[in-house]
């Protein structure tokens, strides 16, 4: 634990501080694996199936396998893994042993079908030593499209059904992209299990993606003709390093595999399969794209609902026409009258015809979808739908069989109800599936930047071009040579080895002037090449991409739950029983009413009775409530919401993040590559001995070569132009011994013969190093001056410093001014001295900040923010920061740059723009806004619309809302909630354009 010395200032106050930055040559080492193979010391064994058992082993090799590991004590030798051996071979399904003799540890790897961990245990007890399972997270994840949901309650009953399957650990479902996200253990449930849970639940389920789909690449085989050849190229696939899993479709001949990027590629695996050709028969391997499923499934779900709705019309429109407009029209209407049998007429006959279809073919999704939520215990649209139009048909049908058997009867239908509305909610959900598809048209314009081919160069052993060859950008493998001409698109992630150029970025940054690119600079795949050709080696490829991983972030974004969502889902729970019960009551009063005689006869329609009035309030109840608004109002906003955020450069994991980021008071900032450019200079350099100044540079080069901390890095690269500009280099940096590094102090270490210490004032007065007033007159003067001062002591003697300045970004104190206009206040806080850190503050316009403050004492310091109370968002750039981004309760990582991926930020800015913090947390205040006018408009309609379809206004202005217009109004709610977040497409920057 760093020793906390933080201390809050303000920038009016006076004093110098004490220390340098906080040094943290330590970071690669959080880069390490926590667990590292032993060396040594492991013997492996493959272990043969008893006697009998031979075909049953056989037949589960193509079975999946999975690895169990064990801590076994008492192993003193190879005899004593031997004896475990002999024991394991008899049990079935035991593959292979892996037993370190040194420490224990084994490994064992079997099939889950023939055995079980529990039974590898008891057999290694049996031999007579004691064993402990050690239990390993190995979660597996995968995406599914849901199908069939309508409203909130349908994403919470899967849900619970996940979460009730063995082996799930987590499981989230999202209502607007109506996918789902499963955390599993893969040695307890599988993904054909997952989904016939969801499945069993009444909803559709088809796998998206899963955690071996790392890298994908599937291909058309042709000259396989028969099994033989299949089974050939399988197992020739399987052999192959850095193949992890093959899929292969016999009847298509197609094959699907997962693989190691760092290995190999779908070039060499399509010259594997090409060159595995037996005799004459030649096998040939071309790439295969399939349909992007979430596109086709949009596709198939909007041409499903826009289907339907074009076969209720052709019925209900009839049936309107025969209901309401034909017998207003005297005489072209008098022919519906004509009585058939009693009072059984054509006009009813008719209708209950045309309805029949709609109701029970039409609608049978409905019967369906409230079927399965009454199984499960709960409720949803479905059973509203089903209630209402239920109840019109089989009431209808009840007039009817009266108006055929009694001679006296009189009754109206309510026929048109019944087709109208379902014709009304298919309507609704067609617009509403077409609106929701445009809630991800951010995301898809960012997946469709990548281009479709890029020109390949083969260069030889000189690095002269060989040849070119254009290629799918899906056949890109690391480390190739990709030529960029002008105009043309970056196929690839990767580093610039030849040629220079400007890209423009701003597809994937938002940052609007083109970059200059030269030989070792990064680009990004899907960016526009202007003016110059180069060329590019690739460094990322597939899902390791920039672009993928943007895309991945913003889908799991889009699945997470926004707190603000839970208001909905509480209502949803009880929301469609309480409906139901209303809808019952609001019959039972006006039918109560109308027998007692409490208003006039006539209220009651031409053609209708007391009951048949009370009954069309009761069915409108039904109809008009919708829960799906209520839904739609949180996943839909966040969809848009993160889709726009991340075509503008700004990535937000979540609705958690972006409902936090609204409520931010305070906003913390790192100073070093996050207020400053991040990069130092050394500005002067002086001597305070009689060292020449050439054999001085050399000294602390060699003390600071081995340091990664950006101001050692600054001091290396000032020796080296030092050397050049007088026209000298030596041959080699001087290795250095007892090499040391001291955290926020500096370095030391031996040098030949000579001791050298470079650091800041703490690291001198700790080894004792005098400071004559000369150097306190030289660090005071540049502390001043915002530069950070490099003191070299050599031989237990003050030899010299350099000053380090670090310049501010041109944009900091515009950003700062627009945060305090926000009502946001902004801090500073860095592990350099104090009157460096007050210059600073000073520059950008920050009243206050933490000085002298170690990575975990600036944790300490936003916890002891949050503590009074105060919302805390913490700037950095997400290395040495991230103890604080982690702290803070929204983290932000800025200038991620390729690495999307960081796990401590809850947002990240992919430039190093700090114009991007004020859109992250405008971008916040808007959603939430526009979730709240969302949450306005769905129980706005409830709220008011079910008193009116009730009947409320009826005594006093004769205004009652027919049962298929409370369904059209029902409709058009969620239409509504989803055109409302549509608006936030239209979000500009606050900050944009300003120079």
């Amino acid at each position: 634990m760093f020793p906390f010395r933080g201390r809050m200032s303000s920038i009016r106050e006076n004093g110098v501080g004490e220390e340098l930055d906080g040094r943290n040559d330590d970071d690669d080492d959080l880069k390490a694996p926590l667990l590292r193979p032993a060396s040594g010391g492991a013997v492996t064994i493959t272990v043969s199936t008893a006697a009998g058992q031979n075909s049953k082993a056989a037949a589960a090799a193509d079975k999946k396998v999975r690895t169990a590991k064990f801590k076994i004590r008492d192993i003193k030798c190879t005899a004593c893994t031997a004896s475990i051996e002999s024991m394991l071979k008899e049990l079935a399904g035991v593959q292979t042993v892996a037993i370190s003799v040194l420490d224990g540890h084994a490994a064992v790897t079997y099939v889950p079908e023939l055995t079980t961990v529990e039974k590898i245990k008891e057999t290694i007890e049996d031999a007579g030593f004691p064993v402990e399972h050690l239990s390993e997270q190995d979660i597996a994840v995968c995406r599914l499209k849901i199908k069939g949901m309508m409203c909130t309650s349908c994403s919470e009953s899967i849900e619970r059904a996940l979460l009730l399957v063995d082996g799930v650990k987590k499981a989230v479902v999202g209502l607007a992209l109506e996918e789902a996200k499963v955390h599993f253990d893969p040695n307890i449930v599988d993904i054909a299990g997952i989904i016939e849970s969801i499945e069993d639940s009444g909803f559709g389920a088809v796998l998206v993606s899963s955690g071996a789909d790392v890298n994908k690449v599937h291909l058309k085989l042709e000259g396989a003709e028969c099994l033989e050849d299949c089974k050939r190229i399988r197992s020739l696939l399987d052999s192959a390093q850095g193949v992890n899993h093959v899929e292969m479709d016999m009847d298509e001949q197609k094959v699907t595999i997962n693989y190691d990027s760092a290995i190999t590629g779908p070039r060499s695996l399509i010259q594997l399969i090409e060159e595995a050709s037996p005799g004459d028969n030649i096998y040939l391997a071309t790439l295969f794209v399939p349909p992007r499923q979430r596109e086709s499934d949009q596709l198939q779900e909007t041409r499903m609902y826009r289907n339907q709705f074009l076969w209720s019309c052709i019925f209900s429109v009839p049936v309107f026409l025969f209901s309401m407009a034909l017998p207003m029209l005297h005489p072209y209407g008098n022919w519906l009258s004509y009585k058939l049998y009693h009072n059984l007429t054509v006009g009813m006959l008719l209708r209950w015809i045309l309805c029949t279809p709609v109701q029970f073919i039409v609608g049978r999704r409905f019967y369906v979808g409230a079927y399965h939520a009454l199984r499960r215990k709960s409720a949803n649209m479905d059973v509203l739908v089903a209630l209402g139009t239920n109840t019109a048909y089989f009431y209808s049908v009840y007039v009817i069989i009266k108006a055929t058997f009694a001679e006296n009867f009189e009754g109206q239908d309510f026929f048109e109800t019944s087709a109208m509305l379902i014709s009304f909610i298919l309507l609704g959900k067609y617009l509403e599936v077409v609106a929701k598809g445009k809630t991800s048209d951010a995301l898809a314009k960012l997946t469709e930047l990548a281009p479709e081919t890029a020109c390949l160069l083969t260069l030889d052993a000189d690095g002269s071009v060989v040849s070119e060859e254009e290629i799918s950008t899906q056949m890109i493998q690391r480390n190739d040579i990709i030529k960029i001409v002008p105009g043309a698109k970056v196929a690839v992630d990767g580093v610039v080895v030849d040629g220079q150029s400007h890209v423009n970025e701003s597809m994937i940054t938002g940052e609007a002037r083109p970059v200059a690119k030269r030989p070792g600079d990064k680009v990004i795949g899907g960016t526009m090449n202007e003016n110059g050709c180069i060329y590019v080696k690739a460094t990322h490829v597939g899902s390791e991409a920039a672009l993928s991983q943007i895309v991945q972030l913003v889908e799991a974004a889009q699945l997470a739950r926004a707190p603000v969502q839970l208001l909905a889902d509480r209502i949803s729970r009880y929301f469609v029983p309480a409906v139901v019960v209303v809808a019952f009551v609001t019959w039972l009063v006006w039918f109560t009413a109308g027998e007692v005689g409490l208003y006039p006869r006539n209220w009651i329609p031409k053609a209708m009775d007391k009951f048949e009035l009370a009954l069309q309030f009761g069915i409108s109840v039904l109809v008009i409530a919708c829960p799906c608004a209520l839904g739609l109002a949180t996943p839909t906003a966040v969809m848009v919401a993160t889709g726009k955020g991340a075509s503008q450069g700004v990535l937000i994991k979540g609705g958690d993040a972006l409902e936090k980021a609204h409520t931010v008071k305070t906003v913390v900032f790192d100073k070093t590559g996050t207020l400053t450019v991040g990069k130092p200079q050394v500005v002067s350099a002086v001597l305070f001995s009689s060292f020449s100044m050439e054999e001085f540079c050399d000294l602390a080069t060699a003390a600071e070569a081995n340091s990664e901390h950006p101001i050692a890095k600054a001091v290396v690269d000032h020796a080296k132009r030092f050397r050049h500009k007088i026209g000298s280099s030596p041959d080699h940096i001087p290795d250095v011994k007892d090499f040391q590094v001291h955290t926020g102090a500096g370095v030391t270490g031996k040098v030949g013969e000579r001791v050298v210490l470079v650091g800041n004032r703490r690291l001198m007065r700790t080894s004792e190093i005098t400071l004559v007033p000369e150097v306190e007159k030289y660090i005071f003067e540049n502390e001043e001056l915002a530069r950070t001062c490099v003191l070299v002591a050599i031989d237990g003697k003050m030899a010299g410093a350099f000053a380090v300045t670090d310049p501010v970004k041109p944009e900091a104190q515009r950003v700062i001014t627009f945060l305090r206009s926000m009502g946001i206040t902004s801090i500073m806080v860095t592990g350099d001295n104090r009157a460096t850190a007050a210059a600073i503050a000073r520059d950008v316009g920050i009243d206050y900040f933490f000085a002298e403050t170690s990575p975990v004492g600036k944790a300490d310091k936003i916890k002891d923010l949050q503590g009074k109370g105060v919302i805390v968002a913490m700037v950095g750039d997400g290395i040495n920061d991230s103890p604080a981004l982690v702290a803070a309760d929204v983290g932000m990582a800025i200038g991620a740059g390729t690495n999307v991926a960081i796990e401590a930020a809850d947002i990240v800015l992919i430039k190093s723009n700090l114009e991007d913090v004020v859109t992250a947390i405008d971008l916040s205040r808007q959603t939430i806004a526009r979730i709240r006018m969302n949450y306005v408009w769905a129980l706005g309609y409830n709220v008011l619309g079910m008193p009116i379809a009730a009947g409320i206004l009826y005594p006093f202005t004769g205004i009652r809302l027919p049962p298929w217009l409370a369904g059209a109004c029902m409709a058009a709610s969620s239409l509504s909630v989803v055109c409302s977040s549509l608006l936030l497409q239209s979000y500009k920057k606050p900050l944009h354009g300003r120079d």
